[in-house]
């Protein structure tokens, strides 16, 4: 099988089990919009913000270079599994004991407003902490699925992760209350516990889907053996913190917003600011399953096809169809913004209050797509062992995010935080692609693929603003995008075919 061939086939199938774990996910968005108003659901995302930006200080970033030492040390595979995951561990568990048992601390300064509900508050925090520490104990068994070649089963863990999640949401919303409802002995007995429309429910569904992934990465755990090699261990480390720095700035540049949105606000709207915001981000989610989905599938193929002869033009043309992909989507989603809207409407009284932030999407649609070209670019240093260059350009996104915040979150809210997102990651974008083409050149296709990026941008905006969202105009412009980059790249196929290249895919 080609190598684009069995590149694009393992990313499809990582892909479509990340795209519809994710959409089995956004399913629930408007569930839990419906049930909550946006100061409840405000709580929802700031949690979640934290718990992103602390699973990658847990991560460590030994995710990457457990998939960079396999391919280095061809025969010391077993050391490299048993210590990246060792490393992890450690962290994992020093995590778990400096937090548990300042537990309610941690809640009184994670609210502001100090109100009557800070006992569950507290709950909440040590459901996170035991989340966060099972969904570190699985990154290195999932990675070795990966490296393994074995995206099935990656899928299948998945797929029960997320409808145990899913499953357990709907029993504690739905057929607890039902159950009640309907009277008996069970439901008597249901009736002494069950609290309706507790959010704690969610983040418990969460915990218990956590701990049965970890039971179904048994076989990938029970190969473990505990060998401490302590220069092998010294040595990962060196090349995995600056790309745990990378990935923390990537977590802040993400979440740091939501955050600052409950720091920087009046505490009277903070956390409904928060709900509009993060209710909104979802609709831009879409995109970034595409990225995820691209990254699980792409990490372990670019380091497998590092030392074939023609990588550089095998990392070209990925970018090349990579770019046009994502153009596509970036375009969909905002073409069909009336319909996506929908999905986060909440309740009668709510659905305006939510509506009023789509004016953000775009804008952080267009962040995603920086994002998704840096993480394709972004291989160049890891090929190469110049992973320090991952901290510098991280740091600077990161600097850029939390700067630009804390100047206009006050005055602008959650507009300055989506904008202040693009800048961060195409700022990454373009130090990347610089520095790479300085340290290690890939002869990308750039004229074109600036060409694709700006012709997206152009359509975004004739469709968002100057025909005011209209779903048949937008659609158009998306077909007419479509059809004049077949016709653009028709020639390249066509040209690999009869030149007998195909297999070179």
């Amino acid at each position: 099988m080609s190598t684009l061939k069995r590149f694009a086939g393992q990313t499809a199938i990582y892909g479509l089990s990340t795209i519809l774990s994710r959409l089995l996910n956004f399913l629930l968005t408007p569930i839990y919009i419906r049930l909550y108003n946006a100061k409840v659901y405000g709580i929802f995302t700031y949690l979640y913000s934290w718990a992103s930006m602390l699973n990658a200080i847990l991560a460590f970033g030994m995710e990457t270079t457990f998939f960079r030492y396999l391919n280095k040390y061809e025969n010391k595979k077993d050391q490299v599994y048993n210590n990246t995951f060792l490393a992890v561990a450690t962290t994992a568990l020093l995590f778990l004991l400096f937090t548990i048992f300042f537990a309610d601390g941690i809640a009184s300064w994670m609210q502001r407003d100090h109100s009557s509900y800070h006992v569950d508050y507290v709950r909440y925090v040590k459901y996170f902490i035991y989340i966060l520490v099972a969904d570190a104990l699985a990154v290195i068994p999932f990675a070795k699925v990966r490296a393994d070649g074995r995206p099935i089963r990656y899928g299948m863990i998945k797929f029960v992760n997320i409808l145990t999640f899913i499953g357990l949401n709907l029993a504690f919303l739905f057929l607890i209350p039902y159950i009640i409802k309907s009277g008996g002995s069970v439901a008597l007995f249901l009736s002494e516990w069950y609290r309706p429309q507790w959010v704690g429910y969610v983040f418990i569904s969460n915990l218990i889907a956590s701990i049965l992934t970890l039971i179904l990465l048994l076989p990938e755990l029970l190969k473990l053996k505990v060998k401490y090699d302590g220069p092998l261990v010294t040595e990962m480390l060196w090349y995995s913190f600056p790309v745990l720095i990378a990935n923390i700035s990537f977590i802040i540049n993400e979440n740091i917003d939501k955050i600052f949105l409950g720091r920087f606000l009046p505490p009277s709207i903070s956390e409904q600011e928060m709900g509009i915001y993060g209710a909104c981000c979802k609709l831009a989610i879409f995109l970034n399953i595409f990225i995820q989905a691209f990254r699980l599938g792409a990490e372990p193929f670019f380091f497998s096809h590092a030392k074939a002869e023609n990588a550089g033009q095998t990392y070209a043309r990925v970018m090349n169809y990579f770019v046009i992909t994502i153009s596509v989507i970036f375009i969909a989603l905002t073409a069909n913004i009336e319909i996506l809207k929908y999905f986060i409407r909440g309740s009668h009284a709510q659905q305006e209050l939510y509506w009023s932030g789509l004016n953000v999407v775009p804008i952080l649609l267009f962040g995603y797509v920086s994002l998704g070209i840096y993480m394709n670019l972004s291989i160049w240093y890891k090929l190469s062992d110049q992973t320090r260059f991952a901290l510098y350009i991280s740091g600077v996104g990161a600097a850029l995010t939390i700067v630009l915040n804390v100047i206009f979150i006050p005055r602008y809210s959650y507009m300055a935080s989506a904008w202040s997102s693009l800048i961060a990651y195409a700022t990454m974008m373009i130090l990347s692609y610089l520095m790479g083409q300085k340290n290690y050149p890939i002869p990308y296709h750039l004229k074109k693929n600036v060409a694709y990026l700006l012709s997206a941008i152009g359509i975004v905006y004739l469709s968002f603003v100057i025909f005011d969202r209209n779903i048949i105009i937008g659609n158009l412009l998306l077909l007419l995008f479509i059809i004049i980059t077949f016709l653009i790249e028709r020639k390249r196929i066509l040209k690999f075919s009869k030149l007998g290249l195909k297999k070179n895919w």
